[in-house]
């Protein structure tokens, strides 16, 4: 009975050293991928089958070929530890009509968080000129604080090409009014339509006491991380999107007047230093050698070595009216057509405020205005 009583207690003892651990309350997917028969029929890179889901995403878009059939697709889900998934992964459904719609839920049961899942058709371009005129925008998914810009098709569908650090600026400036980021729409285009302005702006003091005194106002071709803005801010700009002709010429339409007083990354003004804005196009391959997807980010936009034509801007000159720009592309590597119609290449085209904005070096007050811009493309039937 003594040896019995003195187990009882050890046992007590020992469960009360031990707390279970707290659920998970997080509520994302992580990865999304498609399992098909036949990957060439449906997808243009056998990669295009993997989606790696930034945390401030709430729509995962595969890109297909325009002939794929899209009426019985199972997508499935990396998630967070112990959440859930309905409809469940790996269920198959009709993606032919639109958007499916998915709810995540926390391991903890408290948390649900809903995704749109889209197989976007896509085929080659066969126009000459790629039209951007910055006329759709709206406030962003998540947090409805900021301005993204958006193309839309014939058919009304809605494509997100465009990208900003407008995300960054909302980390450390969260009760601004979605005029006064860095990134905004503007009244008084090239035709009496709107435009879009780029201002340098100050982040505050939390963006002062991280290292990063301002923001220069952009917009580019490709996606914004948030979730690393702060820690790693070159690698949040994941610039291209891919591209399908020979581009030869950027041309557009800017107004640009220079901030002040330029001062470096400590805030130190540099006397007799005047801002300017920057204005630049790259074509690159978006596969390695192995055949994995590459982006190109801030830090190597314009040096990496998968760069085979690029187009940039001199010197932006200070006017006040609208000016037109002309700007050739300089072939450096040689382009194969058959990986160019493949979706091989991707095309990164940016605009900044100030040109060493990413070093978060510039002028407070730097304001560029881009409007018409056109990407003059040669055609190969």
């Amino acid at each position: 009975m003594r040896d019995a009583l003195y187990a009882l207690a050890t046992v007590m003892l020992l469960t009360g050293c031990f707390k279970d651990e707290p659920l998970n309350a997080e509520c994302d997917i992580l990865e999304a991928m498609v399992a098909v028969d036949h990957p060439g029929q449906v997808f243009f890179h056998e990669s295009d089958t993997l989606v790696h889901v930034n945390s401030d995403v709430s729509t995962i878009q595969f890109v297909v070929r325009r002939s794929a059939d899209l009426t019985r697709l199972a997508p499935r889900f990396v998630l967070t530890e112990g959440a859930t998934i309905s409809p469940a992964s790996g269920s198959a459904h009709d993606f032919s009509q639109g958007p499916v719609s998915y709810v995540v839920t926390s391991q903890d049961g408290q948390w649900n968080r809903r995704y749109d899942v889209a197989f976007q058709p896509v085929s080659v371009t066969v126009t000459d000129t790629v039209r951007y005129d910055f006329e759709h925008y709206r406030l962003d998914d998540n947090y409805q604080k900021f301005y993204v810009w958006y193309e839309q098709d014939a058919d009304g569908t809605q494509q997100s090409l465009w990208a900003s650090g407008n995300g960054g600026f909302f980390i450390a400036n969260q009760s601004k009014t979605a005029e006064d980021y860095p990134t905004v729409p503007a009244e008084g285009g090239v035709d009496g339509g709107l435009c879009v302005r780029l201002m340098t702006l100050d982040t505050g003091p939390l963006g002062r006491s991280t290292g990063r005194p301002i923001a220069a106002g952009n917009l580019f071709l490709g996606t914004f991380n948030t979730s690393i803005a702060l820690r790693d801010a070159l690698h949040a700009t994941e610039m291209g999107i891919p591209f399908t002709q020979q581009p030869s010429k950027l041309t557009g339409y800017y107004r640009y007047q220079p901030g002040a007083e330029f001062k470096n990354k400590q805030q130190v003004t540099i006397p007799n230093r005047t801002d300017s804005a920057d204005v630049y196009a790259v074509l690159y391959r978006n596969h390695d050698e192995q055949g994995q997807p590459v982006v190109l980010y801030g830090d190597n936009v314009l040096t990496s070595p998968l760069i085979v034509s690029r187009a940039r801007m001199d010197y932006v000159k200070p006017v006040d009216e609208w000016t037109p720009f002309e700007i050739p592309f300089q072939q450096v590597a040689a382009i194969d057509e058959e990986l160019l119609q493949g979706r091989g290449y991707s095309l990164a085209l940016v605009f900044a405020a100030s040109i060493h904005g990413d070093t978060f070096e510039g002028a407070i007050g730097s304001t560029l205005y881009i409007d018409k811009v056109r990407i003059i493309c040669t055609h190969d039937e």
